[in-house]
């Protein structure tokens, strides 16, 4: 009986070791999103009826002098504004709720704002995402600052991809496919995503500048967490003589700009990696859900909480993604309605936008059964 309790209530076990940090993840990243939408609306003046963190039944709540009802609701899945006029939490809006409103009312009705007010205030949610991303990042250049090495050669792993391509130890990476690069990280950032892709390499072989042609080979490595990853390698190895790994301190202005530049990064491999994912050139396993993300939370609170802050950063730039594919009920399927609106100057017709929103409505259903799929079966 001892065991049982300690395997589920101990620090390691399910509840302190999974659940909470899970918990404590997904809100911060939920919470900062929907505040995103919160803050936005009432800037431009929209009416908001609740904010809840979470779905489901109301565990505890309050009402604001503004009349807003802050919940905290029984399934920490997600979460939602709902303002003056919508039907649900997708701001839809209820033709039987809008015939009870006053005038005043109305006058605060998402619905009734002009287009870009409310364009706005949806896009606020992903870019809160992102800028509590760079925010972390942020903090921790300017705390801990970044180890770096020079984008050294100093060995090539027999039968590589980079043996065949012509690699010398010594030579320098110059740009990866056109991009430049400063560090040995950047090489495998810019490699790591690209597997079976033909990529140009720039190198710098004494005086000279050489470019190479290699395509990068799927390998399964262990991540810092533990976990088994599929990343693409070349086969060159950096070494401490020629990498020469130096830490870079950031002031406060400094940090704030490799914060940037770090979110940028991040973003653009995922939109990478959901392009080739797409077309079938990415392993469906490197797509998780809850249970995945409750089993890294558990990971990264065990190696401390500088980890489970980092790991709130990753999941709030993937969640500003996800919520601006323009998919109803996504975000970005509501900025695609407003675009249409905007540029024929009336709204979508009813008989469209119920039309757009249930094949959008099962896409989402169909991507979230995926995930658990994967998560609890598939991979």
């Amino acid at each position: 009986m001892g065991d049982l309790l300690n395997t589920i209530f101990g620090t390691s076990g399910l509840l302190l070791g999974t659940l909470v940090p899970f918990i404590f993840v997904l809100s911060v990243v939920v919470f900062v999103h929907e505040m995103g939408h919160y803050l936005l609306g009432r800037w431009c003046g929209i009416g908001v009826k609740a904010f809840s963190i979470g779905f489901g039944p109301e565990l505890i709540g309050f009402n604001d002098r503004r009349g807003t009802r802050w919940r905290l609701s029984a399934i920490p899945l997600g979460g939602y504004v709902k303002f003056v006029g919508d039907m649900n939490a997708t701001s839809t809006p209820d033709d039987s709720e809008i015939e009870k409103l006053s005038e005043s009312e109305n006058k605060i009705a998402f619905h009734t704002q002009p287009v870009w007010k409310r364009a706005l205030t949806v896009f606020a949610g992903p870019l809160f995402n992102f800028l509590l991303t760079i925010a972390v990042f942020a903090v921790m250049f300017y705390a801990y600052g970044r180890t770096v090495s020079e984008p050294m050669v100093a060995s090539i792993q027999p039968g590589s991809a980079a043996q065949e391509a012509g690699f010398q130890p010594g030579d320098r990476f110059i740009s990866v496919d056109g991009t430049p690069v400063e560090t040995f990280a950047d090489v495998r950032r810019l490699v790591s995503g690209r597997t079976g892709d033909q990529l140009v390499f720039v190198m710098r072989r004494g005086e000279q500048e050489v470019k190479l042609v290699a395509t990068p080979r799927q390998t399964e490595q262990t991540d810092a967490l533990g976990n088994k990853v599929n990343v693409g390698v070349i086969g060159v190895v950096n070494d401490e003589v020629l990498g020469q790994p130096r830490t870079i301190e950031y002031g406060v202005v400094g940090s704030v700009l490799e914060g940037v530049r770090e979110t940028g990064s991040i973003i653009g491999q995922t939109g990478q990696f959901l392009k080739r994912f797409v077309i079938g050139r990415e392993d469906r396993c490197q797509l998780g859900g809850p249970v995945k993300i409750a089993k890294i939370s558990g990971q990264a609170a065990k190696l401390g909480f500088q980890w489970l802050v980092q790991l709130v950063a990753l999941l709030s730039v993937g969640i500003g993604i996800l919520n601006l594919l323009p998919i109803p009920p996504l975000d970005g399927g509501h900025l695609a309605f407003y675009a249409v609106e905007a540029v024929q100057r009336k709204p979508v017709s009813e008989k469209a936008m119920e039309a757009v929103y249930k094949v959008g409505f099962f896409l989402v259903l169909g991507f979230m059964g995926f995930v658990f799929w994967n998560d609890l079966f598939g991979c």
